[in-house]
């Protein structure tokens, strides 16, 4: 087990590399517009490799990120001494400038399904029926932002009854897809669930 997690811990450092190295590096800048907008959804206690781990392959695909959250700022990951900054207020963008939305999961998503402004936000993006991905707590945002029944989803196991009660088929599996809705379970999901995000969106932007 510590092994595998000190696994983990080398391929989410490789990853956030490639992230800054791709943000920073001069053809980066140079580069052609992205091929879409992202917008990640954090707040502290996120879950580092959840948060950087498809922030760095979008990246490096091609596709612009923005960093969202309750206030701009900088917040700290639970699992690590890793810290994101939050460019952008919720209460300053709107569903229309992002063709996609990350929920990553950890502790964060107790604390964004408790903000009134985010809960809006998230329901006017749902709404715009745009790609919508959450891994592992991430769905707890999607659930208090009431848009999930009579979906089929996935997250963490300790929040299946939850998305039971919400009115979710759950399905434990790596990644679930249905209509504009990708989920899965937990960091050893992520290639799974960032490959599909970037072959939503590719459908959606054709």
């Amino acid at each position: 087990m510590k092994k595998s997690g000190e696994n983990f811990r080398t391929m989410l450092a490789v990853f956030f590399l490639m992230f800054v190295i791709a943000c920073s590096s001069p053809e980066a800048q140079q580069a052609e517009a992205p091929k879409a907008q992202i917008a990640v959804l954090v707040a502290e206690g996120f879950h580092d490799g959840e948060a950087f781990m498809p922030m760095a392959y979008l990246t490096n695909n091609g596709y612009g990120i923005t960093v969202i959250g309750p206030a701009r700022g900088a917040v700290k990951a639970y699992n690590s001494d890793f810290t994101i900054n939050i460019e952008k207020a919720v209460s300053e963008v709107s569903a229309g400038d992002f063709d996609a939305l990350i929920l990553p999961g950890g502790r964060g998503p107790a604390v964004l399904r408790e903000n009134s402004e985010v809960l809006e936000f998230v329901k006017a993006f749902w709404d715009s029926e745009k790609v919508t991905a959450a891994i592992c707590h991430g769905p707890q945002v999607l659930i208090s932002a009431g848009v999930l029944d009579g979906y089929t989803s996935t997250g963490t196991g300790g929040i299946q009854e939850e998305l039971e009660a919400a009115g979710v088929q759950y399905l434990d599996q790596s990644v679930v897809i249905d209509k504009n809705l990708i989920t899965s379970r937990m960091p050893q999901d992520l290639y799974d669930f960032t490959t599909n995000i970037v072959e939503a969106l590719k459908k959606q932007m054709n």
